[in-house]
């Protein structure tokens, strides 16, 4: 029993040249193949669309890696150090802090709920 072999099939996709190929030692998969002019610039094995052929041609810009540090922790304070002291109060700028507020008399507040 022999397998049916596919044969090279050669299309265009806009400015794009597809060929397909059969895949080696498969019945039935095959690799397109996409060339601007004459330069390949990557293959698939489904079939392409136009958009396909576009990421092939201009990938979009990748980020650089940051680098994570196993011993840099941020935001935490590293082993053996010292509390930081608390600062010594400023004195008041404009205007008052919330423990000068003005004494107020507010109505008892009522249990009918």
């Amino acid at each position: 029993m022999s397998l049916p072999s596919l044969e090279q099939k050669r299309f265009n996709l806009g400015k794009y040249t597809v060929i397909a190929q059969p895949i080696p030692h498969s019945a039935h998969m095959l690799r397109y193949t996409i060339f601007l002019g004459r330069k390949r610039i990557g293959s698939l094995a489904s079939m392409p669309s136009e958009a396909d052929c576009l990421y092939l041609e201009k990938p979009p810009v990748v980020p650089p890696l940051k680098t994570f540090y196993v011993t840099s922790r941020p935001g935490r304070p590293k082993k053996g150090t010292v509390k930081p002291q608390p600062q010594a109060e400023k004195p008041a700028g404009p205007g008052f802090s919330a423990h000068e507020l003005p004494d107020l008399n507010l109505p008892a507040r009522s249990e009918e709920r």
